[in-house]
């Protein structure tokens, strides 16, 4: 006789929650009911330098240093890794302010190329979106680029 319980759609979705390296705060709140979480909500937004903030951002490992400043040139960017091995795109929307993306494209997963002219492209397929926004420019891809909070720090660009 089988005593094991069949997976809940609940603990299938952090499992994938777990997988893509989101915040712990998201993970925590996953749990059982009677399971306690870590304190970290990771659930706000922090504005980028120059007062934006990133749509759908959420928190996460705040403070870790993706890139140097001076590595993202203007109007062009740097995909970079993230936490978990995950790739993140930079984008230098303007002298200052900066902008980040999973570096996943939403059509077939494949990872986009360096921000160039304001654009981000996906070489698989050809989708395109706005570094400024991450909005859909160019498909095959119906969905836009996932925001990741991000904020100049000193000379260093780092999650928030």
């Amino acid at each position: 006789m089988n005593t094991e319980s069949p997976v809940s759609r609940r603990m299938a979705l952090c499992g994938i929650v777990v997988a893509l390296a989101v915040p712990s705060g998201l993970v925590t709140a996953c749990g059982s009911s009677g399971s306690s979480g870590s304190g970290s909500t990771g659930t706000g937004s922090t504005p980028t330098q120059g007062g934006s903030t990133p749509t759908g951002s959420t928190g996460s490992s705040s403070g870790k240093s993706l890139v140097a400043l001076a590595d993202v040139p203007e109007g062009g960017g740097a995909v970079v890794d993230g936490p978990g091995g995950t790739k993140i795109v930079v984008a230098r929307v303007s002298a200052t302010e900066v902008k980040a993306y999973d570096a996943s494209c939403p059509h077939q997963g494949s990872t986009v190329a360096e921000p160039s002219g304001g654009t981000i492209t996906c070489p698989s397929h050809g989708s395109q979106f706005a570094a400024a926004d991450g909005k859909v420019k160019k498909g095959p891809a119906t969905s836009g680029l996932r925001a990741v909070g991000v904020r100049v720090e000193g000379d260093q660009i780092v999650l928030t």
